[in-house]
């Protein structure tokens, strides 16, 4: 269905970037795609099946910007540096134990950066197979809605096993723990809950009006998320991600995050390059220091005609990046737990449609 906020006639763009939504969703794997774009003076933003354009969803991992925005934004303030230890500002009897590797604790070397980076060595949570021998994602996407706290989490991260020495070059691990204790840093730096500051810096100012962290289960305003052919009705599970996974938006708002995000509006523009140390993580992605690359290898890119891109998504098919060569910044989802490459393929073809002269 066409939709569009365009009060004037819509450009053969706009219907070509439309058409591309629409043919996202088929119905079997993706029920509703909501996107938003923008390079230069063009912006445009779309909805197709089930959401609308100012439809709110899950944006998942994507979360993990706007914790790393207030982390970068303290650190200008020099409330915190990326050095520091996290055991100057997390208790001992949290720490503890936290990080045995070769029978030694390392735990208390780990820092802020480590946990940005996910060069921690820390398991994941939240990926990880617990003492049941499945993930909570295994227990969850199969129906089993549980909530957690941080100590929680942290105690079934305590549970697994690092994978390697804090700070070891070249290597990188993707974990939820990270991002939940990176939370808790900021609580105990700010003296105030995670979705508190979030609003006081981010989305007050950016106007963000319909951003928040979810934290009450009979909140129906965020779409329902899909996982295969089923609605995934998990509402415990996600107040517990809080700081790694926990933020409802929508396109249009994640727009203007993503662009405040690169541009300096929330911490200074020149920490964006001191990002960039790159780490295998997930093929074609790899980690900075809390932000993401996605680039598509040689071989499925031979004539270079996708750019790189810098950003987050998440396991919801929510994402959101920014191309530094073209200009370009695009935000959306799929809302599709079981195929959130899906996203990807979204963001590839609106990009290239956009750069076509």
């Amino acid at each position: 269905m066409m939709q569009t906020t365009f009060g004037h006639m819509t450009t053969e763009k706009e219907k070509s970037l439309q058409t591309i939504l629409d043919k996202t969703v088929d119905g079997k794997k993706v029920f509703g795609s909501s996107f938003a774009i923008k390079k230069d003076t063009f912006f445009w933003n779309g909805a197709s099946g089930n959401l609308l354009i100012n439809q709110p969803y899950f944006i998942a991992s994507t979360t993990k910007l706007f914790t790393t925005a207030i982390i970068l934004k303290l650190r200008a303030e020099n409330k915190l540096s990326l050095e520091d230890k996290i055991s100057s500002y997390i208790d001992k009897s949290i720490l503890s134990g936290l990080h045995i590797y070769s029978k030694k604790d390392y735990a208390e070397e780990l820092t802020i950066k480590h946990l940005l980076s996910h060069t921690s060595g820390l398991p994941d949570y939240f990926q990880g197979k617990g003492t049941s021998g499945k993930s909570l994602e295994n227990e969850i996407t199969g129906g089993n809605d549980q909530f957690w706290t941080f100590e929680q989490a942290i105690e079934r991260t305590k549970k697994m096993k690092p994978l390697f020495v804090p700070g070891t070059k070249g290597k990188a691990n993707y974990s939820d723990a990270n991002f939940q204790l990176l939370g808790k840093i900021i609580e105990i730096i700010t003296h105030k809950p995670y979705a508190e500051y979030c609003k006081e810096f981010i989305t007050q100012p950016l106007g963000l009006t319909k951003t928040y962290l979810y934290q009450d289960t009979t909140d129906k305003t965020p779409k329902t998320l899909y996982y295969k052919n089923n609605e995934l009705n998990i509402p415990q599970a996600m107040t517990s991600f809080g700081a790694d996974g926990g933020m409802v938006s929508t396109s249009t708002d994640m727009l203007i995050f993503i662009e405040a995000f690169f541009t300096g509006k929330l911490f200074p523009k020149e920490y964006i390059n001191e990002l960039q140390e790159w780490n295998k993580i997930f093929f074609p992605m790899k980690s900075g220091i809390g932000i993401h690359l996605f680039k598509l290898p040689w071989i499925f890119n031979p004539t270079g005609a996708v750019p790189y891109f810098l950003g987050h998504s998440g396991l919801s098919g929510a994402l959101a990046y920014y191309s530094p060569k073209e200009n370009i910044f695009v935000v959306g989802t799929v809302n599709q737990v079981a195929h959130p490459d899906i996203s990807f393929k979204t963001m590839i073809k609106l990009t290239q449609l956009i750069m076509k002269k």
